[in-house]
């Protein structure tokens, strides 16, 4: 702001404002305890996320303002002129509106067709429905969970997965907004995992309650699907992150224990940095969620190294399938979406 040739007491007042819209998260630690649960009326976590995504925004565009600055200096050229400042103060703020709305909408259905070898005949053509990254939250209330959860069971799925990240909150805090998830409907049930958010709060809490609507949890366990004599096992693990929270980490061993010998392995596991090691233990496809899908075009790179370089869509492991979601939500912390949608995937299997 010192550039700009303003009055001096406008700039202290955008100071401020600029200051107390990017103190978000410790706003939202005072008004719930937890930074990940900002409780607010919804409108108001929009506008925070608007402000929050156009100050990051214009940072960027800043630093990018000061180099071309600079290089007209050195030219002789004089510095930056305010009309480009604020050319890229409304550009922030433009793109954060759209940001926020791609974030916030009720997402489409995105197919995807996996080719996989020795799918038995039986299950060609079995459709798999998945939900992650819910983060049902004052952003992701409710009436959103409704419209999710009816579009969700108009997919016409034979199964409905939820790789984890149902919430953010207690379940006292949730209890209205995840309740629409009991209406989730397919022939073969809805199966799901818990992401790291879940370990946030009461992890115990949040499994029994989730079990209590008719979501088949499975931490480090499997269900056997039939279809005449073929079998299609469903497996889930535990979060990377649980050890951390005092709960039993990820064990895939434990989850396939008793599974039936060759058949097909679906895997949910929240996050996708262990796709390599579920290859090499036979999973024909594993499911995945927790980056957002980058949430930003050109932030994947940056989440690559924390994801062992899954990030977003499918990707080939050896002889397995992983599919990184951009989830059907988003952390109500920084919700925004830019080249980056929203989905709920409906994968379709085909024998390779």
């Amino acid at each position: 702001m010192l550039p700009l040739s303003i009055p001096g007491g406008v700039k202290l007042a955008g100071a401020v404002v600029l200051l107390t819209l990017s103190q978000f998260h410790l706003w939202s630690r005072f008004s719930s305890g937890s930074v990940f649960a900002p409780e607010f009326l919804r409108a108001v976590v929009l506008v925070f996320n608007w402000a929050f995504g156009a100050i990051l925004l214009l940072a960027v565009f800043q630093l990018v303002l000061d180099a071309a600055g600079l290089l007209r200096w050195l030219v002789g050229r004089g510095g930056m002129p305010d009309a480009a400042r604020y050319a890229a103060g409304a550009l922030a703020g433009v793109l954060a509106v759209v940001g926020v709305a791609n974030a916030a909408r009720v997402p489409p259905v995105r197919d995807v067709t996996v080719a996989i070898p020795g799918l038995p005949p039986a299950f060609e053509g079995y459709r798999l429905l998945q939900l992650t990254d819910l983060h049902l939250s004052r952003l992701f209330t409710a009436r959103w969970a409704h419209a999710v959860v009816a579009r969700a069971n108009a997919a016409g799925a034979d199964a409905i997965v939820v790789t984890g990240d149902f919430i953010d909150g207690s379940v006292a805090m949730r209890r209205a907004d995840v309740a629409p998830l009991a209406d989730l409907r397919a022939p073969d049930g809805v199966w799901a995992v818990p992401g790291n958010h879940e370990y946030f709060f009461d992890y115990a809490d949040w499994m029994r309650h989730l079990s209590g609507l008719g979501i088949g949890m499975l931490p480090n366990a499997h269900v056997a699907l039939r279809r005449g004599d073929a079998e299609l096992v469903i497996a889930g693990v535990t979060d990377a992150s649980a050890r951390g929270a005092g709960q039993a980490g990820p064990d895939l061993a434990a989850a396939l224990a008793g599974a039936p010998t060759g058949a097909l392995i679906v895997l949910l596991d929240h996050q996708p940095r262990n796709a390599r090691a579920a290859a090499a233990s036979g999973v024909a496809l594993q499911l995945s969620g927790h980056t957002h899908g980058g949430m930003i075009a050109g932030m994947a790179k940056l989440l690559e190294p924390a994801n062992a370089g899954f990030v977003s869509g499918a990707y080939r492991v050896g002889d397995m399938t992983l599919y990184v979601s951009n989830g059907t939500g988003l952390w109500p912390g920084f919700a925004l979406r830019l080249g980056r949608p929203s989905e709920m995937t409906r994968f379709t299997l085909h024998r390779a």
